[in-house]
């Protein structure tokens, strides 16, 4: 059995009310959606797309998210 990996998802809102999620680690592995449960099922599938053709998993490590008021 193959071992899973594990990703980093961002996810924010746009404008229109969809869900944006992109996994960094992956390049060009995004989606979105109307809903989260959706979402995090299209993520899921995008991202065993990227891994069944071989994409480069950028070597990104996560640190964390920082708000500031300006």
């Amino acid at each position: 059995m193959k071992r899973k990996r594990e990703f980093h998802v961002i996810i924010e809102r746009d404008e229109d009310g969809f869900y944006v999620a992109d996994i960094p680690e992956l390049k060009g592995c995004h989606t979105q959606a109307k809903s989260l449960d959706t979402l995090m099922k299209r993520i899921e599938e995008a991202a065993l797309l990227s891994l069944e053709e071989e994409q480069t998993i950028r070597p990104i490590e996560f640190i964390g998210l920082q708000k500031i008021a300006v």
